[in-house]
């Protein structure tokens, strides 16, 4: 099938590039290039909760919520980059200033795993698991270097 051509009102073509008014640049399926409840991703209507989640985990969640909403609504690329930059950072520098960085990055995998684990099947939990595992033992072998 022919690729279709944009045509403005009146039936003439649009210069190649162009988008027409009030199309968004930003990521597909989301108004204005912002995302909502048709990407999947939580809104601020609600505080997410686990169904029969105990008090403790209950709290986490709601102390959890607003970073969890701003993360969410970072370009995917910024977690990444600041996770990788903090890791690199933590290999290339000795001691306890590259141990602090690696603490970091440890800390921010170990929220996402916890805030993650009711949802995940068995090998995940497992390669959560040994993820952590991972970073103490880097953490400590940092530290002493």
């Amino acid at each position: 099938m022919p690729k279709r051509r944009q045509t403005r009102a009146g039936g003439r073509s649009r210069p190649s590039g162009q988008r027409p008014r009030g199309a968004s640049s930003g990521r597909p399926g989301s108004p204005n290039g912002r995302p909502g409840p048709s990407d999947g991703r939580p809104t601020s209507a609600g505080i997410p909760s686990t169904p029969g989640a105990s008090p403790t985990r209950q709290a986490v969640e709601r102390v959890s919520a607003r970073p969890l909403f701003f993360l969410v609504h970072l370009p995917k690329w910024v977690p990444m980059v600041v996770a990788l930059g903090l890791l690199i950072t933590g290999f290339i520098v000795p001691g306890l200033l590259g141990a602090a960085a690696l603490v970091l990055v440890a800390i921010f995998l170990g929220w996402l795993a916890y805030m993650s684990w009711p949802r995940i099947n068995i090998a995940g939990r497992v390669a959560r698991v040994i993820a952590m595992a991972c970073m103490v033992v880097l953490i400590v072998w940092q530290a002493r270097r």
